[in-house]
């Protein structure tokens, strides 16, 4: 337990990544994987390059996306980190403050 939560931190210090921006990482990732959320005859379609996205960090994204789809996106930061591949952390480390306007393209579910 203590070597991970040390990885956890080492792996915050050196990337200028919080928690936070891990658990908006996971909300992007399940909804790049589904962008309908789940919703039957609901059809959005992204285009994902708006983001910087390339071919190979979505489909990085989407894996991660369908193996947390159901999951709170408060997993610990080690274990997304050790899930992305090089060039997705990068993008991560650059893009970590405007993950939330992957949410805002989407049309909001009616909730009611």
């Amino acid at each position: 337990m203590k070597q991970t939560n040390s990885q956890a931190i080492e792996i915050q210090q050196i990337t200028g990544l919080k928690p936070r921006h891990f658990a908006d990482l996971v909300r992007a990732a399940q909804l790049i994987f589904d962008p309908s959320g789940g919703v039957l005859g609901r059809h959005s379609q992204v285009n994902w390059s708006v983001f910087g996205l390339s071919e190979t960090i979505l489909e990085n994204l989407k894996e991660l996306g369908q193996k947390y789809q159901y999951a709170s996106p408060h997993i610990p930061v080690q274990i997304i980190w050790n899930q992305l591949i090089p060039e997705t952390r990068s993008w991560f480390i650059d893009h970590k403050n405007i993950l939330w306007q992957i949410e805002e393209v989407l049309p909001p579910l009616d909730e009611d």
